[in-house]
Protein backbone atom coordinates (compact mmCIF):
# COMPACT_ATOMS: atom_id res chain seq x y z
CA UNK A 1 0.00 0.00 0.00
CA UNK A 2 1.55 3.48 -0.92
CA UNK A 3 1.58 6.21 1.41
CA UNK A 4 -0.78 8.26 -0.44
CA UNK A 5 -3.60 5.86 -0.57
CA UNK A 6 -3.48 5.13 3.22
CA UNK A 7 -3.54 9.22 3.85
CA UNK A 8 -6.60 8.47 1.44
CA UNK A 9 -8.04 6.12 3.52
CA UNK A 10 -7.55 7.60 6.68
CA UNK A 11 -9.21 11.10 5.61
CA UNK A 12 -12.17 8.60 4.55
CA UNK A 13 -12.54 7.01 7.46
CA UNK A 14 -12.38 10.04 9.98
CA UNK A 15 -15.20 11.48 7.48
CA UNK A 16 -17.01 8.68 8.01
CA UNK A 17 -16.65 8.60 11.92
CA UNK A 18 -17.86 12.43 11.76
CA UNK A 19 -20.83 12.04 9.76
CA UNK A 20 -21.70 8.71 11.92
CA UNK A 21 -21.44 11.12 14.51
CA UNK A 22 -23.63 13.99 13.10
CA UNK A 23 -26.21 11.16 12.02
CA UNK A 24 -26.64 10.64 15.53
CA UNK A 25 -26.77 13.69 16.63
CA UNK A 26 -29.98 14.75 14.66
CA UNK A 27 -32.02 12.07 15.62
CA UNK A 28 -31.34 13.74 19.59
CA UNK A 29 -34.45 15.34 20.26
CA UNK A 30 -34.47 18.77 21.45
CA UNK A 31 -37.88 19.89 21.84
CA UNK A 32 -38.42 21.08 17.87
CA UNK A 33 -39.78 18.18 15.48
CA UNK A 34 -37.27 17.08 12.99
CA UNK A 35 -37.70 14.22 10.32
CA UNK A 36 -34.30 12.61 11.47
CA UNK A 37 -36.41 11.75 15.23
CA UNK A 38 -38.16 9.25 13.68
CA UNK A 39 -37.04 8.61 9.94
CA UNK A 40 -34.63 5.10 11.18
CA UNK A 41 -37.44 3.77 13.88
CA UNK A 42 -38.08 -0.06 13.08
CA UNK A 43 -41.31 -0.65 12.04
CA UNK A 44 -42.46 -4.59 11.90
CA UNK A 45 -44.23 -4.33 8.41
CA UNK A 46 -45.32 -7.81 7.93
CA UNK A 47 -42.86 -9.60 9.18
CA UNK A 48 -40.04 -7.72 8.19
CA UNK A 49 -37.65 -5.21 10.03
CA UNK A 50 -38.03 -2.26 8.31
CA UNK A 51 -37.02 1.82 8.93
CA UNK A 52 -39.89 3.52 8.81
CA UNK A 53 -38.74 6.40 6.13
CA UNK A 54 -38.80 3.21 3.77
CA UNK A 55 -42.47 2.85 4.69
CA UNK A 56 -43.66 6.17 4.88
CA UNK A 57 -43.40 9.96 3.98
CA UNK A 58 -42.80 12.24 6.91
CA UNK A 59 -43.38 16.12 7.50
CA UNK A 60 -43.43 18.55 9.86
CA UNK A 61 -45.71 21.25 9.35
CA UNK A 62 -45.57 22.78 12.63
CA UNK A 63 -41.87 23.39 14.94
CA UNK A 64 -43.52 20.72 17.31
CA UNK A 65 -45.23 18.53 15.18
CA UNK A 66 -44.29 15.03 13.24
CA UNK A 67 -46.50 14.11 10.16
CA UNK A 68 -46.48 10.23 9.43
CA UNK A 69 -48.36 9.19 5.98
CA UNK A 70 -47.66 5.13 5.54
CA UNK A 71 -47.98 4.80 1.66
CA UNK A 72 -49.51 1.38 2.51
CA UNK A 73 -52.73 2.26 5.24
CA UNK A 74 -52.59 -1.51 6.33
CA UNK A 75 -49.16 -0.23 7.91
CA UNK A 76 -50.33 2.26 10.06
CA UNK A 77 -50.56 0.43 13.03
CA UNK A 78 -47.31 -1.05 12.92
CA UNK A 79 -46.01 2.51 12.45
CA UNK A 80 -47.95 3.33 15.80
CA UNK A 81 -47.10 0.73 17.73
CA UNK A 82 -43.15 1.18 16.58
CA UNK A 83 -43.08 4.95 17.56
CA UNK A 84 -44.63 4.29 20.97
CA UNK A 85 -41.97 1.65 21.76
CA UNK A 86 -39.35 3.87 20.20
CA UNK A 87 -37.09 5.79 22.97
CA UNK A 88 -38.34 8.97 22.10
CA UNK A 89 -40.76 9.01 24.83
CA UNK A 90 -43.76 10.69 23.01
CA UNK A 91 -47.50 9.16 22.21
CA UNK A 92 -48.68 9.39 18.37
CA UNK A 93 -51.65 10.04 17.93
CA UNK A 94 -53.90 8.79 14.92
CA UNK A 95 -56.21 9.99 12.67
CA UNK A 96 -57.15 7.68 9.79
CA UNK A 97 -54.10 7.04 7.88
CA UNK A 98 -52.47 10.04 9.17
CA UNK A 99 -50.23 9.70 12.62
CA UNK A 100 -49.68 12.80 14.24
CA UNK A 101 -46.52 12.82 16.91
CA UNK A 102 -46.73 15.60 18.76
CA UNK A 103 -43.38 16.92 20.17
CA UNK A 104 -43.75 18.25 23.95
CA UNK A 105 -41.35 20.86 25.69
CA UNK A 106 -38.11 19.50 27.23
CA UNK A 107 -37.58 19.68 31.27
CA UNK A 108 -34.32 21.36 32.33
CA UNK A 109 -33.85 17.48 33.68
CA UNK A 110 -34.15 16.07 30.71
CA UNK A 111 -32.17 18.65 28.98
CA UNK A 112 -29.24 17.91 31.08
CA UNK A 113 -29.72 14.46 30.18
CA UNK A 114 -29.60 14.49 26.73
CA UNK A 115 -26.45 17.02 26.89
CA UNK A 116 -24.56 13.76 28.86
CA UNK A 117 -25.49 11.89 25.83
CA UNK A 118 -24.68 14.13 23.22
CA UNK A 119 -21.09 14.19 24.85
CA UNK A 120 -20.97 10.63 24.93
CA UNK A 121 -21.47 10.35 21.50
CA UNK A 122 -19.04 13.20 20.79
CA UNK A 123 -16.60 11.02 22.70
CA UNK A 124 -17.24 8.21 20.70
CA UNK A 125 -16.78 9.86 17.84
CA UNK A 126 -13.48 11.54 19.02
CA UNK A 127 -12.13 7.76 19.99
CA UNK A 128 -12.91 6.61 16.68
CA UNK A 129 -10.96 9.23 15.09
CA UNK A 130 -8.30 8.38 16.86
CA UNK A 131 -8.38 5.03 16.13
CA UNK A 132 -8.30 6.16 12.34
CA UNK A 133 -5.29 7.61 13.41
CA UNK A 134 -3.55 4.83 15.36
CA UNK A 135 -4.35 2.41 12.58
CA UNK A 136 -2.80 5.23 9.51
CA UNK A 137 0.21 5.62 12.15
CA UNK A 138 1.21 1.85 12.23
CA UNK A 139 0.70 1.11 8.10
CA UNK A 140 3.12 4.40 8.25
CA UNK A 141 5.79 2.91 10.03
CA UNK A 142 5.32 -0.85 8.80
CA UNK A 143 6.08 0.58 5.11
CA UNK A 144 8.69 2.60 6.35
CA UNK A 145 9.80 -0.53 8.10
CA UNK A 146 9.52 -2.56 4.55
CA UNK A 147 11.86 0.64 2.71
CA UNK A 148 9.26 1.86 0.91
CA UNK A 149 9.59 5.19 2.51
CA UNK A 150 12.20 7.03 4.23
CA UNK A 151 12.42 8.05 7.74
CA UNK A 152 11.82 11.27 6.82
CA UNK A 153 8.55 10.80 4.78
CA UNK A 154 7.17 9.06 7.60
CA UNK A 155 7.85 11.77 10.30
CA UNK A 156 6.19 13.81 7.35
CA UNK A 157 3.16 11.27 7.32
CA UNK A 158 2.83 11.09 10.91
CA UNK A 159 2.42 14.99 11.23
CA UNK A 160 0.26 14.83 8.59
CA UNK A 161 -1.90 12.43 9.56
CA UNK A 162 -2.00 14.38 13.54
CA UNK A 163 -3.71 17.44 11.95
CA UNK A 164 -5.64 15.69 9.95
CA UNK A 165 -6.82 14.19 13.36
CA UNK A 166 -6.72 17.34 14.79
CA UNK A 167 -9.16 18.85 12.14
CA UNK A 168 -11.74 15.88 12.71
CA UNK A 169 -11.65 16.08 16.41
CA UNK A 170 -12.28 19.78 16.22
CA UNK A 171 -15.37 19.50 14.00
CA UNK A 172 -16.72 17.37 16.33
CA UNK A 173 -16.20 19.61 19.29
CA UNK A 174 -17.70 21.94 17.00
CA UNK A 175 -20.87 20.05 16.40
CA UNK A 176 -20.80 18.84 19.67
CA UNK A 177 -21.47 23.23 21.09
CA UNK A 178 -23.62 23.46 18.34
CA UNK A 179 -26.17 20.46 19.78
CA UNK A 180 -25.35 21.33 22.98
CA UNK A 181 -26.71 25.26 22.43
CA UNK A 182 -29.67 23.82 20.83
CA UNK A 183 -30.51 21.21 23.68
CA UNK A 184 -30.38 24.11 26.45
CA UNK A 185 -32.24 26.41 24.19
CA UNK A 186 -35.46 27.33 25.76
Amino acid sequence: MELADILDEMELKMMKSLEVVEHEFAAIRTGKASPALVENIVVDYYGAQTRLRQLASISTPEPRLIVIQPWDPSAADAVEKAVMKSKLGVTPLRDGRIIRVPIPELSEERRRDLDKVVKGMAEEGRVAVRNVRREANEHIKRIQKDGKITEDEMTRAEKTVQEKTDAYIKQIDAHLARKEKEIMEI
